[in-house]
């Protein structure tokens, strides 16, 4: 039985497994439902240095799962998973600091670690990125780079996306007036 190989391999002190055995006791996934012991199993991965355990501890801690919530423990779990190259972790980081959840407020980091998973192709990071840029938030205002990343995000299916970019040459942005031509073909095509 798949299970039961998981969790020999899990026992046996593999990182993956035990990160992926932790995900199946949060969701419920061929063992009874357990947020503490898919946090357990987290940990143990985490602690060794298990990038993908790393993120999902953190988020057990950002959302209370399984454990105390401890928004100071999530955003450093966070970060260590980040600085390994995680997409998936420097986005949630770059989450941690518009609120200052966990870390002191700041939107020039938030649009650092967002700029490092847009690069990687995080379509939900290239759309906040984008928003940063349409605002000039943390970093210069520039409704064309603001345009190319949520034409990126959109291409990915990520329909809020699509969304903003519609908005932004809709509302007659001047700055967005010479991409409309260019932003325009690429918008029909999700239509």
């Amino acid at each position: 039985d798949v299970m039961d190989e998981l969790r020999r391999a899990a026992d046996q002190g593999r990182l993956s497994a035990q990160c992926e055995f932790g995900k199946c006791y949060l969701e419920g996934t061929g063992v009874p439902q357990d947020h503490r012991e898919g946090a357990r199993l987290f940990r143990r991965a985490a602690n060794k240095g298990h990038a993908n355990a790393q993120c999902a501890l953190a988020y057990c801690y950002a959302s209370g799962m399984g454990m105390p919530q401890d928004d100071d423990e999530a955003a450093r779990l966070y970060r260590l998973a980040a600085e390994q190259g995680l997409a998936l972790a420097q986005f949630n980081v770059g989450l941690c600091f518009p609120c200052g959840r966990g870390v002191k407020q700041d939107d020039t980091e938030a649009a650092r670690w967002w700029r490092l998973a847009a690069d990687q192709g995080q379509a939900v990071a290239q759309s906040k990125l984008a928003l940063l840029h349409t605002a000039g938030i943390g970093v210069p205002r520039d409704p064309f780079e603001a345009a190319h990343l949520f034409r990126l995000a959109a291409e990915q299916g990520h329909v809020p996306a699509l969304l903003q970019l519609g908005q932004l040459l809709l509302v007659g942005d001047p700055d967005a007036g010479a991409v409309l031509n260019i932003a325009l073909g690429e918008a029909a095509r999700f239509l």
